[in-house]
């Protein structure tokens, strides 16, 4: 009888032999994708060519990227763009959610373009309301933590105490250096948010309580076996995006190698 590390063995051997690219290969317990506000200071063309060159299908739109503006006939132009590219959109953000006019708008939008996430920046009054949306359209939410600057939502357990009684789909987007900034242990904000956690940002830093430390993932101090190990554990479903906010002129060297440590990370846990 097989193990379980035969059995992933041998299902990786097979997507390749399927000529499937290794971060769609079975063995991946971790789906890695760009958040694209990483490639913020290029368009729309130039930003897929990039995601497609970091080896990942997988992305998660800015809205410059996709703009709020865009008609439905522009929106399906747009998505076709991704699509021909062979990406797929995994969800939109981050999205301002402060006002009852900008929850009806983003979530006009999301339906519109066809989003399967929405990644938000809420104010907390408007809880209440973007969770009715959220029921009404079917479209999930991830409340995005910024650290210790953010005065609402610093870390994920912040938010958590105001959504853990409502509808599984406001959830959490996670993202990681914010979480450690704010002195909190990011795997154990992961783990008690449980199957809340809908989605994660993921960057490294020299020092985890310093944003200006931001470093390619792999160069920091950032636990990222432990994070992963930690998402495989809970079984996340949701995709981890490499959100890169340093060398906004130039990021893809250090997305790139970004990305080819966190699948080697990804894979030693798929296969552990």
């Amino acid at each position: 009888m097989q193990t379980r590390r035969e059995l992933l063995k041998a299902a990786a051997l097979g997507a390749a032999a399927l000529g499937l690219p290794a971060w769609t290969r079975p063995a991946e317990k971790i789906r890695l994708g760009v958040a694209s506000y990483s490639l913020r200071n290029f368009k729309r063309p130039q930003a897929i060519e990039m995601v497609k060159a970091c080896g990942t299908t997988y992305v998660n739109l800015k809205s410059m990227h996709f703009p709020y503006e865009l008609t439905p006939e522009q929106m399906t132009a747009a998505r076709k763009e991704f699509e021909d590219a062979g990406l797929q959109i995994v969800g939109s953000g981050n999205n301002s959610m402060t006002k009852e006019a900008e929850i009806t708008k983003i979530f006009d939008y999301a339906v519109a373009a066809k989003f399967p996430l929405l990644v938000i920046a809420p104010h907390p009054d408007m809880l209440g309301k973007i969770e009715e949306a959220v029921k009404k359209t079917g479209i999930p939410v991830a409340i995005h933590n910024h650290g210790p600057e953010d005065k609402l939502f610093p870390a994920p357990s912040d938010a958590m105490k105001l959504i853990k009684d409502m509808d599984p789909r406001v959830g959490l987007c996670i993202d990681i250096g914010h979480t450690t900034r704010t002195g909190k242990d990011v795997v154990k904000e992961i783990a008690d948010g449980g199957a809340r956690v809908l989605d994660l940002h993921l960057k490294d830093l020299k020092d985890l309580k310093n944003a200006k430390t931001q470093v390619p993932v792999g160069d920091g101090a950032m636990p990222i076996a432990e994070i992963f190990k930690q998402l495989v554990k809970q079984g996340f479903a949701g995709y981890a995006n490499l959100e890169y906010e340093i060398d906004g002129n130039d990021p893809l060297p250090g997305m790139k190698k970004s990305f080819e440590f966190m699948r080697k990370v990804a894979a030693e846990v798929a296969g552990s």
